[in-house]
């Protein structure tokens, strides 16, 4: 039984990684969940999965919460103090890290420095300290096993890989709601960018995803995750969205990570790794698909992109 602390639960990867929870039982059980402010969907989720601590970030709600929560036996924790307690919980053999932005650092960090094994969707983080995460959790003997479906397919294809036989890491984008599409992004609307044709995602990465400012920051994460330099980094827009990732050895040959969109996938595999769990979702029907098509990124109409290697 892997026992689990899901931070960030409210938002998108943190629902999908009590989805994933609620579908293996015997294997997967959470002691402590943490939200900024969600608290409705906090108290239905700690009713569901009886945790043994929920953190509460805003400390406004901590009170209302604790009266909830209290009769059901869970301790609840708020602030950065809580979200360091329930990121270094003695009993917890993995941290999910499914939170939005900057805050996420520090409680990363403790959870590294604890040794934790660390599987993390929160690309902030790792964009401002990779070096520093990558190099406590060579002190603490921490495990950072990524969930973005990118990075998540390439640790998959260099697992087992001596570093100086790997060429090149391709990240692959699906180009977002606006590729290939002749559009004034000057009159682009807030709800137009976030109808993005492939992901279901929270609304910053969405957003993010419309102007490739999220495949910039993924370059800056691979680097850090990976040990790789800039030159070894690739970026190709895959519009079926099936390659998640691809890498090339010095020999020229290529191994790719293939799989539907849905985020329950690389979820799944960062909570079960190392082993691999059967699940219900819906097979890749390679037949179906037909056509794989890959372009080179419009670095003049979408200039985030560059940003992410210039930084």
């Amino acid at each position: 039984m892997v026992k689990i602390s899901v931070i960030g639960s409210t938002g998108s990867i943190g629902v999908n990684t009590l989805r994933v929870v609620q579908a293996h039982p015997r294997d997967l059980s959470v002691v402590a969940l943490a939200a900024r402010r969600n608290t409705e969907l906090l108290i239905q989720q700690a009713k569901k999965f009886r945790p043994k601590w929920v953190c509460i970030f805003d400390s406004e709600h901590a009170l209302w919460l604790e009266k909830k929560l209290k009769p059901l036996g869970i301790h609840v924790v708020t602030g950065e103090e809580g979200l360091r307690v329930v990121s270094t919980l003695p009993e917890v053999d993995k941290v999910v890290f499914a939170m939005v932005g900057a805050a996420g650092l520090k409680p990363i960090l403790a959870a590294v420095q604890a040794g934790k094994t660390v599987a993390i969707a929160n690309k902030e983080p790792l964009v401002m300290a990779g070096e520093l995460l990558l190099e406590e959790a060579g002190r603490s003997k921490a495990k950072l096993i990524p969930i973005d479906s990118e990075h998540s397919g390439l640790w998959q294809c260099l697992e087992g890989r001596a570093k100086e036989t790997v060429k090149t890491l391709v990240l692959t984008s699906s180009g977002g709601p606006f590729f290939g599409r002749s559009v004034d992004f000057r009159k682009v609307t807030f709800r137009q960018a976030l109808n993005h044709p492939r992901w279901k995602m929270g609304p910053k990465i969405t957003i993010d995803s419309a102007t490739l400012m999220n495949k910039g920051l993924e370059v800056i994460e691979a680097c850090h995750l990976f040990g790789v330099s800039l030159s070894q980094i690739e970026v190709v827009i895959h519009p079926e969205a099936v390659v998640h990732a691809l890498v090339e050895f010095i020999d020229g040959s290529h191994l790719a990570q293939l799989g539907i969109t849905d985020m329950r996938l690389p979820i799944q595999y960062a909570l079960s790794y190392p082993a691999r769990f059967e699940n219900s979702l819906p097979n890749l029907n390679l037949a179906k698909i037909g056509t794989f098509r890959f372009f080179k990124p419009e670095k003049n109409r979408f200039p985030c992109l560059e940003l992410g290697y210039e930084a």
